[in-house]
């Protein structure tokens, strides 16, 4: 399984080994600092020298010990931050935290609705190392935590520009589903407003920059696009009017959803721009035109307005283009349909809803969903970037993989009333539990050691 920056995930645990033992080695050091300062203060009592000398002396000697230790903590702790490449667990940056005390948004400097164009430019990315169309698996993420708490919060964390797309052995799958929906409901799949136009148009040109040089054995960059040299297809983006819609475009390029936001002069960030063909329990055609905060609201989110909106409001507003977050998310699903939920209803439905689910479905029915999500400014048009890559395997699959089933088992218990309603464990709860409690047992029975759970896998892994 490769992973992207050239370092496995098995680089990323053997550094979190790495920091435990220079832990140990430092606390090592600090004991032997200790120790040595009481045999000089031992060796000076029982000299002949007496009086200020030896006080002196023995003041002098101690501050030599605890400056070194000092020294030494300080050179640690930077080679090993030079080491780590990307963090094996979420950070949470400054931009996340709500502001206290007033809400009234400040201006930062610039007229709300208003961008000034900024000179970065996202770095060319390297090749993905060894990356195949048939043999590069998708990243095993499996964001969960155990109880007996479940934090709702926006779970961000920095990453570097060359990992912004992810593309696997499921692409072929992802790309025929896009193009038969495309076919079949691009109008209400893919939209972009007037005034997000420059934006799409931004967030084309940067795939087709990106695409060629992070997967070169998949596409080509051309005189006048990209070609992607597995399907036989070619984009022109320079000719205008353009064939399509600028997002159908970038949604047929990557396994991912993309969805723009725009800054008005009120402030808020709404919904104009959009490529919404995988999402499985939400259409773009119910939220294009909201603000970011009603998206949320209109869909239920577990304790937005009290945990979640200030920091989101906070974090869209100061984010840099130089800058770039990731986060990631977990659902279960009770049918096998990657683009649409049908079990919740029907997509051309007034309402949808895990009300209409079958309750207790065989265990074979039962689906992990996970979403991998990024976001980024676009320097030049100024709109707010999301990716959301889903991820997508039966229940049954993931439950065999070491300490997967006691650790979700756990996380579903921990969910309060309020996310098992949003989540829609009533429906499936009994069947699911079950399942990964047995599943657990027989782990624990042929001698898997629990307490070596973070050496083999780290969050969101």
């Amino acid at each position: 399984m490769q992973t992207p920056s050239n370092l496995t995930l098995s680089n990323y645990w053997a550094r979190d080994e790495i920091s435990r033992r220079a832990d140990q080695a430092y606390q090592g050091f600090q004991k032997s600092s200790h120790e040595c300062a009481s045999i000089i203060k031992t060796r000076w009592n029982g000299s002949a020298f007496q009086g200020h000398l030896k006080e002196s002396a023995y003041a002098v000697a101690l501050i030599l010990f605890l400056l070194s230790t000092i020294i030494t903590y300080i050179v640690r702790r930077r080679r090993l931050s030079k080491g780590t490449a990307r963090p094996s667990t979420p950070t949470t940056p400054a931009l996340e935290k709500a502001s206290s005390g007033s809400s009234t948004p400040k201006h930062q400097g610039r007229e709300w609705g208003k961008w000034v164009p900024s000179d970065f430019r996202m770095p060319k990315p390297d090749p993905y190392p060894n990356w195949s169309i048939e043999h590069t698996k998708p990243l095993p993420y499996r964001p969960f935590r155990y109880g007996p708490k479940y934090n709702v919060t926006m779970g961000l964390r920095s990453i570097k520009h060359v990992d912004w797309i992810e593309l696997d052995n499921h692409y072929p799958r992802y790309h025929a589903d896009k193009a038969r929906r495309i076919k079949e409901r691009g109008h209400k799949c893919c939209r972009t407003a007037p005034e997000a136009y420059p934006a799409a148009i931004e967030l084309l040109e940067d795939l087709v920059d990106y695409l060629p040089a992070r997967y070169p054995s998949l596409y080509k960059r051309t005189a006048v696009g990209i070609d992607n040299l597995w399907s036989g297809e070619s984009f022109d983006i320079v000719t205008r009017p353009l064939p399509e819609d600028p997002m159908q475009t970038c949604a047929r390029l990557v396994q991912d959803d993309l969805a723009i936001m725009i800054e008005k002069p009120d402030s808020q960030y709404y919904l104009l721009a959009g490529a919404v063909l995988l999402a499985g329990f939400w259409r773009l055609e119910d939220k294009i035109g909201m603000p970011l905060s009603e998206i949320h609201t209109s869909g239920d989110v577990p304790q937005f307005k009290e945990k979640l909106e200030k920091g989101m409001m906070n974090f869209f507003r100061r984010v840099k283009p130089e800058e770039m977050v990731a986060r990631n998310n977990y659902f279960m699903q009770v049918d096998d349909d990657l683009a649409w939920s049908w079990s919740i209803g029907s997509e051309d439905g007034a309402h949808v809803s895990w009300n209409t689910a079958e309750k207790n479905r065989a265990i074979e029915h039962h689906y992990f969903r996970s979403e991998r999500q990024t976001l980024r400014r676009l320097p030049k048009s100024g709109g707010v970037v999301f990716t959301i890559r889903t991820y997508f395997h039966p229940i049954t699959e993931i439950a065999e993989e070491d300490y997967v089933p006691g650790r979700l088992a756990s996380a579903v218990r921990s969910w309060g009333d309020d996310v098992s309603r949003y989540k829609g464990k009533e429906r499936y709860g009994d069947v699911l539990l079950e399942y990964l409690d047995k599943k657990h047992k027989e782990q624990i029975e042929r001698g898997l050691d629990l307490s070596r759970e973070d050496e083999v896998r780290a969050y969101p892994y």
